[in-house]
């Protein structure tokens, strides 16, 4: 069995961490063998829970002047809109291969089951931006350094990463080029006796 627990992260004891961890459904074996699939799903069903979410990452950048939330495709788009809306930063998503109009950048990487590439509209983000990148889980952290090799290329300084769950076991923050990670919850394996 799999339960989530709130991480480190400052927040220690606040109920809402619970509520998130409750919400999250694990999907074993998708979408291939031997993946344990943190569903967030289910947390965007229960609109108490999401709002906490949001709640907890408005809180933490309201007042760190950041100017843009890059949005990693497509579950950074859930949770990135809203935190820009609620800071005052402009919203900018980080797509897929071909899913942006116009002229793009792109940085290729590696999954932990599979590899992909992100691509952001040239303009979009400018240099000397302060920027954040959001996306709901970091497990081999492949995805979060893209995004962060994305905005900097363009100049911007990239001043944290967050995640609503990290993959403790993955260690993906060692690919992350000593930016901080902030997240909410992570998965652990409990005994089920």
């Amino acid at each position: 069995m799999v339960e989530m627990f709130a991480a480190e992260n400052g927040l220690k004891g606040d109920a809402r961490l619970q509520a998130i961890s409750n919400a999250i459904r694990v999907v074993p074996h998708f979408p291939k063998q031997g993946i344990m699939f943190q569903d967030i799903t289910t947390l965007l069903l229960d609109h108490k829970a999401f709002k906490n979410t949001v709640d907890i990452f408005v809180d933490r950048y309201k007042d760190m002047d950041i100017s843009v939330v890059a949005g990693v495709e497509a579950r950074g788009f859930m949770f990135g809109p809203t935190i820009a809306l609620a800071i005052g930063a402009k919203f900018v998503p980080l797509r897929k291969p071909k899913k942006l109009p116009g002229e793009v950048i792109a940085e290729a990487y590696e999954l932990e089951y599979g590899s992909d590439c992100l691509e952001m509209h040239v303009g979009a983000v400018e240099a000397g931006e302060r920027a954040i990148v959001i996306d709901d889980l970091v497990a081999t952290g492949g995805t979060l350094s893209a995004a962060i090799s994305l905005l900097e290329r363009v100049g911007a300084e990239v001043v944290e990463c967050a995640c609503v769950i990290g993959l403790r076991e993955v260690k993906g923050q060692r690919r992350l080029n000593g930016k901080p990670l902030y997240i909410l919850v992570e998965p652990r394996e409990i005994d089920s006796c």
